[in-house]
């Protein structure tokens, strides 16, 4: 199936709902307007076409391999991923002081979903080094930087987050990864990290591992962690690579999708130590890391909207090519196409307001980062940055546990032939699932969601954005069209169910926590789908206005019919989820354990 990049919804999202002018006003981005955007898209949409895409389903049938320690990605993807280096990708987002581009999230997040719709699994190396390299530039000292970073910008060396041990997953107060000081001001590192993502290939010179270990005598828990470099290949003062370090891939996981992205156990030290260098302070390491992982998370939350994309192409697709049984309005005597039938449109215009609605809510959020980073007035940095805290684990939790939706919705549309791994749907419903697990499970992103982000602040951020989402309200009241009425009365109804959580959460956080746990994720997707739902009651409003211009008549009746789906079919399903929330937290927390 041949993938192609929506770019025009892509461009609609940055210009009429993230005011990508706006941004392009910002110091350092002026260069970053409208025409750079479709200039810059356009060139993402070639390579990812015709290199990148081409290579996901090899790499499903034909994954990385391990022997003697060594990794062999998928044939094909170290050309490709050369391919992508020296196009300047890797650096898109990073500073021009170190070979990037220093291009806006706004538009860099349409490019990270083109490269993850072509092949999720081979944009997994380009993500994590996009981490290490934020990591880096937060917490790094000025020679690590000069070091490190224009190696991994240029795509001659790629990253790695290493938090996960055997024994610690989500709980990285129990990592045991070791760092013993030495007389020269480094460290030897030893322990075993496991799901480390692109941990050993051959796509790169070198990998720079970025490893969270426990000084000799530093505090139990949390506090006691540090952040350590550690690269595959040592390197030498004048930049050029020596020996290898004590670091060396023992296994690679089989996993029920993403399989050609090679995820490994690495083990440290197992000849001597593996010599690491402190980034930034002992007993620091967590707050640098979660640099990485909020990065990393956003990022996965736009592989959840990349996933639903594709398969929601695959199955428009397979919907006008298969014949089965004629129209039910009798509108053709024979067997037609069916995406003809009634059930079947449903199911299609189900996933792309899901995948539409993500989207606008992740291009929003990243809009929202720029300004965090670059507006020139202090204020405005700190309520765009609020902002995106608050929608980050919606973007990571909302997008991805809604693409599992919408990959089994394309399965369900190709019938049995989904079932099929030969006709490939199955497959971006199998790498669908790990999106709701790494970088913090759903869960997580709704602990962060209820304590971070709502219970902190007595759920001023919550009500202060639902007070925006209001204010979008009004704008469809003062329209006369149906479709408006129809998505304000969702809309409206929506928002009052969130905002009934928040005061449910504020209220019962300290004293009951178990019963808001029990709501938390429901919260979550609750939350998620009120802040999609909101960009495209935007976006109707903006389809509205320029359809009665006259502009682009075809795009903006399906605009307008995709927001209409997506008020009806999804944004429905929040006052039931804030029943389940308020009301049922009962069910939950009364059964016993011994019941189980």
């Amino acid at each position: 199936m041949t993938y192609r990049a929506p770019v025009k919804d892509m461009l609609f999202a940055m210009t009429e709902l993230a005011h990508l002018e706006g941004v392009a006003q910002l110091p350092g981005f002026e260069d970053a307007g409208p025409d750079t955007a479709a200039a810059v898209l356009e060139e993402c949409a070639k390579l990812n076409e015709g290199v990148v895409s081409p290579l996901n389903w090899e790499g499903d049938k034909n994954p990385s391999s391990l022997k003697d320690g060594h990794v062999t990605t998928t044939p094909g993807f170290k050309e490709a991923f050369r391919e992508y280096a020296e196009g300047g990708w890797q650096g898109l987002q990073h500073p021009a002081d170190f070979g990037g581009q220093g291009l806006p999230k706004t538009i860099g997040t349409a490019c990270l979903e083109v490269l993850n719709s072509a092949n999720l699994s081979f944009a997994l190396c380009p993500l994590l080094t996009d981490g290490a390299i934020e990591a880096l530039l937060t917490a790094g000292t000025p020679e690590q930087q000069a070091t490190y970073i224009p190696k991994m910008v240029d795509g001659t060396w790629t990253g790695t987050m290493n938090l996960t041990e055997p024994q610690a997953g989500s709980d990285l107060s129990l990592v045991r990864t070791r760092a013993e000081p030495q007389p020269d001001g480094t460290y030897k590192i030893f322990g075993t990290k496991i799901y480390i993502t692109y941990g050993e290939h051959d796509m790169a010179e070198n990998i720079v591992h970025l490893v969270l270990a426990r000084v000799q005598g530093a505090p139990e828990g949390v506090k006691g962690i540090s952040l350590f470099i550690v690269p595959k290949f040592m390197v030498k003062a004048d930049g050029s690579l020596g020996e290898r370090n004590d670091v060396h891939c023992v296994s690679i996981e089989h996993k029920m999708g993403i399989k050609a992205s090679p995820t490994a156990v690495l083990q440290y030290g197992d000849h001597g130590g593996a010599v690491g260098y402190l980034v930034g302070q002992e007993n620091r390491g967590l707050e640098y890391m979660f640099i990485m992982m909020n990065a990393a998370r956003f990022a996965v939350g736009v592989q959840g909207i990349a996933i639903s994309e594709r398969a929601y192409q695959k199955a428009v697709q397979y919907a006008r090519d298969r014949v089965q049984s004629r129209p039910v309005d009798g509108s053709l005597n024979t067997a037609a196409p069916i995406i003809h039938h009634p059930d079947v449109k449903r199911m299609l215009l189900t996933m792309r307001a899901i995948t539409e609605g993500c989207r606008a809510m992740a291009t929003v959020a990243a809009a929202a980062y720029d300004a965090a980073h670059a507006h020139p007035d202090a204020a405005v940095r700190a309520q765009n940055q609020t902002f995106y805290e608050f929608l980050v684990p919606l973007v990571k939790g909302y997008s991805t546990e809604m693409s599992l939706e919408v990959t089994s919705l394309g399965v369900q549309v190709h019938g049995g032939m989904g079932f099929i791994e030969e006709t490939g749907a199955a497959q971006y419903y199998r790498d669908a699932k790990i999106l709701t697990i790494y970088e913090g499970t759903t869960a997580i992103q709704a602990n962060d969601l209820v304590g971070r982000k709502t219970a902190r602040d007595g759920g001023a951020t919550a009500k202060g954005i639902a007070a925006q989402v209001e204010a979008t309200e009004r704008e469809l009241a003062a329209r006369n069209s149906v479709n408006a009425r129809a998505m304000l009365s969702r809309l409206s109804a929506a928002r009052k169910a969130f905002l009934d959580v928040v005061d449910f959460v504020v209220a019962q956080s300290k004293g009951n926590p178990n019963a808001v746990f029990a709501g938390s994720v429901p919260y979550l997707m609750l939350a998620g789908n009120l802040m999609a739902g909101w960009q495209m009651a935007r976006a109707l409003l903006v389809a509205e206005t320029k359809l009665a211009d006259g502009e682009d008549a075809a795009f903006m009746q399906a605009k307008i019919a995709t927001c209409r789906v997506y008020a009806d079919h999804v944004l429905s399903r929040a006052p039931g989820l804030r029943d389940a929330i308020v009301e049922g937290s009962e069910g939950v927390t009364s059964m016993a354990l011994e019941a189980f």
